[in-house]
Formats: structure tokens, sequence, C-alpha cells
């Protein structure tokens, strides 16, 4: 009886401190997701029934930290790296355009250097063809005096158009000398046009002796019959048959550079010196009517016909040299015969006769 009455009075409080523990317990659990919800780590402690804060450790937090920065420093590395291979930057696309106008330009130059190389060949070849033969100068070597192996001609080692680069500038370099050519051989042009009418006063351009009948031309140039030796030799002028003491004349103006009475060989002989490249021989003389650096006229005395020296007959063996090359004399006979004329002399000087000296 009497316990039924304290269950009865008790039970109230109780159940009362039931409710306070579980409201307290409420209470705590609510402090945890609202500081949860704050990223503040807890975890509940059993012997203290409570909620204690998570502490984390100094070197925890370092590591955590560079972990964080690498991964930071690693995903912007890919982002930026898959931005620079598919999206082109301001700056790239101003690029991209300069090396395209950078690409015609060069297209453009090229054809242009193209086209001034040709212009230079047609010059080259009027050179060779036309001016140099009016004025009967020697041709001119147009060639280029560089090397394009040589290292400071490439430039463009490396780059894209390293070959065109490269082509193009050698082609430069190459007009470059060939205009230096050029106008060093205009200017000897210029001298030779300047010159011309003693260029043509000078070229030994007449017959050495009077021949109007065009009979005294007894041997032509080319390979003869030596009239002492009987064997073929090559015979570097013509021979003139005429009597002793017939007058010898210098075939253009010029320069007696040789004069002297020799006993063998040309025997009495004379060399003019007509300037231009161009000399004249006159040999096998029996007097001689000039002295060393005399300056002589087309047409003037200088000798008479003899048969001194190596010679079967009195006769005038008579030489042109150009250019240190002796040539074929009847070539420059323009000056005192017709073309009908010429062309006996030519039939007459080529029969396969034999020499007088």
């Amino acid at each position: 009886m009497l316990k039924n009455w304290f269950k009865l009075i008790f039970s109230p409080l109780a159940n009362f401190k039931i409710s306070i523990a579980e409201t307290r317990f409420q209470y705590k659990y609510f402090l945890f997701i609202t500081k949860s919800v704050a990223k503040i780590k807890y975890f509940y402690n059993p012997n203290k029934l409570d909620f204690e804060k998570v502490r984390t450790s100094f070197t925890t937090v370092i590591w955590r930290v560079f972990g964080f920065l690498s991964a930071s420093l690693v995903s912007g590395a890919i982002i930026v790296l898959a931005l620079y291979s598919f999206i082109d930057s301001p700056k790239e696309k101003i690029l991209q355009r300069e090396n395209k106008q950078y690409k015609d330009q060069l297209r453009r130059l090229q054809t242009r250097v193209n086209e001034l190389s040709m212009v230079l060949g047609e010059l080259q070849d009027r050179d060779a063809q036309i001016y140099r033969t009016i004025f009967e100068a020697d041709p001119i070597s147009f060639k280029p005096k560089f090397n394009p192996n040589d290292r400071k001609y490439k430039l463009a080692e490396g780059f894209d158009d390293a070959e065109v680069i490269n082509d193009l500038n050698n082609k430069v370099e190459n007009i470059t000398s060939l205009v230096a050519l050029q106008s060093k051989s205009f200017d000897e042009l210029k001298k030779l046009a300047d010159s011309k009418q003693d260029f043509l006063a000078s070229i030994p351009a007449i017959q050495p002796i009077a021949n109007k009948d065009l009979k005294r031309i007894a041997s032509g140039f080319g390979y003869r019959i030596h009239p002492i030796y009987k064997t073929t030799k090559f015979h570097s002028g013509i021979d003139f048959t005429a009597p002793t003491r017939t007058p010898v004349y210098a075939t253009g103006n010029g320069t007696v550079s040789f004069a002297k009475y020799e006993g063998r060989g040309y025997g009495n002989h004379i060399i003019i010196n007509h300037g231009f490249g161009y000399k004249s021989l006159y040999g096998h003389l029996s007097s001689i009517e000039v002295f060393e650096r005399q300056k002589v006229k087309r047409g003037e005395l200088i000798g008479y016909v003899g048969n001194t020296g190596t010679s079967t007959a009195p006769h005038l063996h008579y030489e042109v040299v150009k250019g240190e090359k002796k040539v074929n004399p009847i070539n420059y006979f323009f000056n005192d015969i017709s073309e009908a004329d010429y062309e006996a002399i030519r039939d007459i000087s080529a029969r396969p006769t034999q020499s007088f000296d």
C-alpha cells in the first residue's frame, strides 16, 4: 500500500527528469547540427556526454594547404594548356595576320626578284651580242663573286620558310654582284663609245701594200706547207708577194712598239700597237723607216718589202693580233675593198699553197 503510494507520488518526478535529459540532448544535437553547417567539426564524447571541437594539428594544416595549392596549380595549368591549345589569344591572332602578310610580301618579292633576274639577263645578252660586237670588245665574264654555301648567306635557318628566304637572299646577292659587273661593263662601253672615232681610226683596217688587183696575196692564214722544212705548219699571217723596195704602210693609227733589224725569223720587222687590244706586225722588210715609240697614222709609210730573216723570196709577212691572239687579217680589210673583193681575197687566201716563211 505504502509502495504504491510512493510510486504515485514520485513517478511524475522521474518522468520529468527523463524529459529534461532528453531536452538537453536535443538541444546539444541542435547545436551540433548548427555548428556542422558552419563547417566547424565536432565529435561526440560519450564519457562527457558532450560534443567537443575537433582539434587539427599544425602539420595537418600545412599538408592540407600544400595539397590544395598543388591541386590548384595543376588544375590551372591543365586549363591554361587547354585554352592555348584550342583557343587563340588576341595577340596570337594578330601575329597570325602579320605572318600571313609577311608570306604574301615574300611571294611578291620573290616574283619581283625573278623579273629583275630576267631583265638583267637580257642586258647581259645585249652587252655580249650587240654592244661588245659593235665595239669589238672582249666579252666580260658574268659570274657571281659570292659563295651561296657561305654561312652568312644562310640567314633563316630554323624558320618555316627558311628555304624560300635563303633562296631569295642568294638571288639578291647574285643580282647585286651581276649589277656591279654590268655597271663596270657599261662604263667600259661608254669609254669605247666616247673614243669610237679613235677606235675606228686605230683598227688595222687596210691592206699593208697596194693591192688593188688582188694578185699579191700568195699565202693565207692557217696551216700551210713550210717552204724550208716542207712540213705542215700553222701560218699566223698573210704573205704578200711584191718586189723589193715596195712601200709598206701602217694599217691603222698607233705607236711603234718594236722596230729592229734581225737576221732570223721575221727578219727586219715592225710591230705597231694600235690600242684597244690590237697590234699589227710587218716582217721580212728590206728597210725600216720608223723608230720605236713613234706615233703613226693609217696609210703612213713605215718601211719597204724585203727578203730578210727566214724567207725564200721577197714578200711581206703581215699579222694582226687581237688581245694577244693572232687572227686572220683578211677579216679587217674593210676600209679599202668592196664586198666582192673581200669574197675574192677570202677564196685566194684559203687555197692550200706553200708559205714564203
